[in-house]
């Protein structure tokens, strides 16, 4: 079939490659309609590698993806030819420890879409399945439901922090998961979110999307600012989006005693991090690895209108323009932030 195809670092190419496979009783093929082009994918693309995962032979990117049943196993009763859908595109071990102990994201064997070796969806269609294969709303696009994949780190984010109702907190980065982690923690409970970034752009849009106040940090101070609004107490949650080494290690600077920080965003390089500030203020520090259990609620949350990710759709563009699409997306203007490819 036709894919998106990186044959390796700076090298991409729309092709048809070989790929194997069989539509298993609990199975469904999905035509793909939508692939959300995520930071990961991008960075494949310009590096080759992210952490251990090195690209060693020609590989199909693109894992946030939404598309219509086109085929069901012999076993599918609760999903039919014709449904929107979208796909969790991690496969775990069902028998693995991780995946007993509910933690299936955790699992060292899962098989993740564009994770090398493992093929990404920037194709026509995919075996998947139906355990991680969810129905869209009614009134949930395709294009939203591409979006389903970055708003589970989100929620899994907002899961982790254990937010109660009012909490106050902050995000660092306003980039897609920053955005999204923010419109997840006011759906899960946070009275304000305060969010960072040197973006403008990105950071205006973020504060018309609920209460959400933006603070460029290249123009003001961001402990000045949850000084007065927190009547120097600091903030309950700082989730850390950015995957900056400079903000990733000043988490504990506005954050409250007793408050937690979530680490959502990866930084390329270890940080320096100080102990005793975490240690003075009994900080809680989660960490989140993409996400488990979450897309039946984040589709929830979305067919209710509680979260409204239409405006962070800002590019679209055509399957046959999928090199150019990632090019761009190598030097996003301020004024983007998700790009998507269709493919129908």
């Amino acid at each position: 079939m036709e894919a998106l195809v990186l044959e390796k670092k700076d090298s991409l190419t729309i092709r048809d490659i070989a790929i194997d496979e069989t539509l298993g009783a609990h199975d469904v093929r999905i035509d793909i309609h939508t692939v959300g082009v995520c930071g990961s994918d991008v960075h494949y693309y310009t590096h080759g590698a992210i952490g251990p995962f090195v690209v060693k032979d020609p590989m199909v990117l693109g894992h946030e993806a939404s598309g219509t049943i086109s085929e069901v196993g012999e076993a599918v009763t609760h999903l039919k030819v014709g449904d929107k859908v979208c796909m969790e595109p991690g496969i775990p071990d069902p028998n693995s420890r991780a995946t007993q102990l509910g933690m299936y994201n955790l699992d060292p064997a899962v098989r993740f879409w564009a994770t090398p070796p493992i093929h990404g969806i920037l194709r026509p269609s995919v075996v998947h399945p139906t355990t991680f294969t969810f129905k869209l709303p009614e009134n949930v696009s395709y294009a939203e439901g591409a979006m389903v994949e970055p708003l589970a780190v989100g929620m899994h984010a907002a899961n982790k922090a254990q937010i109660k109702p009012g909490d106050v907190a902050v995000v660092m980065g306003a980039g897609p998961i920053g955005i999204l982690t923010a419109m997840a923690a006011i759906a899960g409970g946070c009275s304000q979110v305060i969010i960072t970034d040197v973006q403008q752009a990105k950071l205006e849009l973020a504060s018309t999307l609920g209460p959400i106040k933006p603070v460029n940090i290249s123009q003001e101070n961001l402990l000045e600012v949850v000084n007065s609004l927190t009547d120097n107490w600091g903030v309950d949650i700082v989730f850390e989006c950015s995957g900056n080494a400079k903000a990733a290690a000043s988490v504990f600077e506005t954050l409250r005693p007793g408050g937690c920080v979530v680490y959502v965003g990866m930084p390329v390089q270890p940080i320096a991090l100080s102990i005793p500030d975490a240690q003075i203020k009994e900080a809680r520090i989660e960490n989140i690895f993409r996400y488990a259990h979450v897309y039946p609620r984040a589709l929830a949350l979305m067919g209710s209108g509680k979260i409204n990710v239409k405006r962070l759709i800002t590019d679209v563009f055509k399957f046959k323009d999928s090199v150019e699409a990632f090019d761009y997306c190598v030097n996003m203007p301020a004024t983007s932030v998700k790009a998507q490819i269709e493919l129908v």
